[in-house]
């Protein structure tokens, strides 16, 4: 996989440039700290006689002991002339991004964590490398498109909208893999798309993983990875089984299949299981939902996440009738 070497290729220069500062810092202390010239000579010497010892193959142990009581003895020292100069006690020690498996990307004899997760990051970036989050914000929705119209039952739409624009605010500012997962239904127009990718701009910048796509490309991709082994250079499903936060744009879009729906119950189910926060956009209603899936997927929905009904009249509309009476007024 391609992430994977690319992930491997990163921990490698993380490990590289560990190096480098290490023995950039020693070179400092050794030049301001005289002292530390003739320790490090003294650990090199004790180091070189301990290899020699234990090659022997004899009986040593208690010189092997001594040798490393002599090593830990002038450690020690080091630490208590960096400290008196106004370093810290471990400036010499080496620091990796990873102390699990000091930049090597494995560790117990398995990937480490540290390289799944890289990986993982880096094909959620494949896949989300056509959307531009950052062109989403809250600050650029504006609820004035919503005032002064009514709900079918008489209501404001601009109250019930800006308490799902305070919602989806609060929820980005203190999302954790614990929040909730969310269904934003209404028609088309109304600001469910800005709204979730506005989500994900905040939860991107906290460093969490989010994949967003329509569940249309989405389960092409996973349908073309199942029946096409060429194309399995990506574990689409898994990624988005595994992901922070998921947000399906479009749900009902995509053509009524056994596999689209059974792959659309699995990815909602194991995050549900996982307790993996997921954000489902649709134009349908609960009627409409119901109708074209399963019990046990309606079922999941409902039951489980925080739904919020966007009400108002399509956006896009009203931006282009201002755009029409502004050019009127020219």
């Amino acid at each position: 996989m391609k992430e994977a070497e690319r992930a491997l290729q990163i921990i490698a220069g993380r490990r590289n440039a560990a190096i480098t500062q290490n023995q950039e810092r020693i070179q400092e202390i050794e030049s301001r700290i005289p002292e530390v010239v003739e320790i490090n000579r003294q650990l090199f010497r004790t180091s070189r006689e301990l290899m020699q010892i234990i090659r022997s193959g004899s009986d040593v142990t208690r010189e092997v002991q001594s040798l490393q009581q002599r090593n830990q003895q002038a450690q020690q020292i080091v630490r208590t002339l960096l400290q008196k100069n106004g370093y810290p006690a471990d400036y010499l020690d080496m620091h990796y991004t990873c102390e699990k498996c000091q930049d090597t990307g494995y560790a117990s004899g398995t990937f480490c964590t540290c390289f799944t997760e890289l990986s993982a990051k880096l094909a959620a970036e494949e896949l989300n490398q056509s959307v531009q989050f950052e062109a989403f914000n809250f600050s650029s929705f504006s609820l004035a498109y919503y005032d002064g119209q009514k709900t079918g039952s008489g209501k404001s739409c601009y109250a019930a909208m800006e308490c799902v624009y305070l919602f989806c605010q609060e929820y980005a500012a203190h999302f954790s893999l614990q929040s909730p997962s969310i269904l934003m239904y209404g028609k088309t127009g109304l600001g469910k798309t800005h709204l979730s990718l506005a989500i994900a701009n905040e939860v991107l910048k906290k460093g969490f993983t989010v994949l967003y796509d329509s569940v249309i490309n989405f389960l092409r991709q996973v349908e073309k990875e199942h029946f096409d082994r060429e194309a399995r250079s990506t574990d689409t499903l898994e990624l988005l089984l595994s992901c922070d936060l998921l947000i399906l744009d479009d749900l009902g879009t995509e053509f009524h299949l056994q596999f689209y729906q059974s792959s659309i119950y699995n990815i909602i189910n194991t995050r549900m299981n996982r307790k993996k926060p997921t954000i489902i956009n649709t134009n349908l209603n609960y009627d409409e939902i119901s109708h074209l899936y399963d019990e046990r997927i309606t079922s999941r929905i409902f039951t489980t996440y925080t739904c919020h009904h966007f009400v108002g009249t399509d956006v896009r509309v009203l931006k282009k009738q201002q755009e029409q009476r502004a050019q009127g007024l020219k």
